[in-house]
């Protein structure tokens, strides 16, 4: 019986046309080889003509089609028809399209972010809530770095349909502070004390001009908006300072910024906090207290 099990083995073997499945092998593996090649070629001719988002999709581009090519080379080198591979991959495709709408119309939403280009890989992007730097654009989503290290991955589909606040596409900022002060401070001197300090400070420039805005008045104070430009990576640095420096050059000049008070109330029906001022003791007090407690 084992000598029937080995034969049998042995023409199962044998009639595996194994320099076929070696070259189709080879194929593959001269496919993926060829693929990384030509993308990186591609990038690296790409990266000083257009931005780091079409020549990151040109790089996929490339490597997937080279590999298609050789995928398809290697499965005629071993028998496949392709007739048949093409039906079955039209039927696939429809039955994965209507299993999958909300990936397709994540694709086709990449695809319109790829022709608008509302942002590209390395800006810092606001979609709803979110805030962080994109460090990948793909055909179903965008993947973002927040702040603190997270990693977000939104659909495409939310990006078209929410509103997008692209924090770096320009080159400056505009840094805007509320300042509160007293109604009795003089508004002319206070703007022209917070105009010499954005002046002094080396982050802010110089076009455009800082300026001040009265914007309201509070309760308890003056509102005013100090609103100077930056350059965006100074953008965190540059609030700090300014805030820092527009506070000490208020309270060297004595002018007062008005805060909120507290007061505690105990209610209508209760009766009102008896307060009594108590003199320090002293030694005649004292003395007297027991001279008056002898004569008694």
């Amino acid at each position: 019986m084992l000598n029937d099990i080995e034969q049998g083995l042995t023409g199962v073997l044998a009639g595996i046309p194994w320099a076929q499945w070696f070259s189709s092998l080879f194929l593959l593996v001269m496919g993926l080889i060829l693929g990384s090649i030509a993308a990186r070629s591609v990038g690296r001719l790409m990266a000083e003509r257009t931005s780091r988002h079409h020549t990151v999709m040109v790089r996929r581009l490339v490597f997937y089609v080279v590999v298609t090519v050789f995928v398809v080379a290697a499965m005629r080198e071993v028998g496949f028809s392709l007739d048949v591979l093409l039906g079955a991959a039209g039927i696939l495709t429809v039955a994965i399209g209507f299993a999958s709408q909300t990936s397709a119309s994540n694709m086709i939403s990449g695809l319109f972010l790829l022709v608008e280009k509302p942002f590209e890989i390395g800006d810092f992007i606001e979609v709803d809530a979110t805030i962080g730097e994109v460090v990948g654009i793909d055909m179903l989503s965008v993947k973002l770095r927040t702040p603190d290290n997270l990693y977000v991955r939104i659909p495409n589909e939310t990006l078209i349909k929410t509103q997008v606040v692209n924090r770096s596409r320009f080159p400056i900022r505009r840094l805007d502070l509320v300042i509160g002060i007293a109604y009795a401070e003089d508004i002319e001197a206070v703007s022209a004390l917070l105009l010499e300090v954005a002046e002094r400070e080396p982050l802010c420039l110089e076009e455009p001009r800082p300026f001040i805005q009265v914007t309201g008045f509070g309760p308890s104070s003056v509102d005013m908006q100090f609103s100077c430009w930056v350059a965006r990576e100074n953008l965190l640095e540059g609030r700090s300072r300014l805030m820092i420096s527009a506070k000490r050059a208020l309270d060297e000049a004595g002018i007062e910024i008005p805060y909120p008070h507290t007061s505690v109330y105990a209610g209508s029906h209760s009766e009102p906090f008896r307060v009594q001022l108590l003199a320090p003791e002293s030694p005649n007090n004292k003395k007297d207290a027991s001279d008056v407690e002898q004569d008694s």
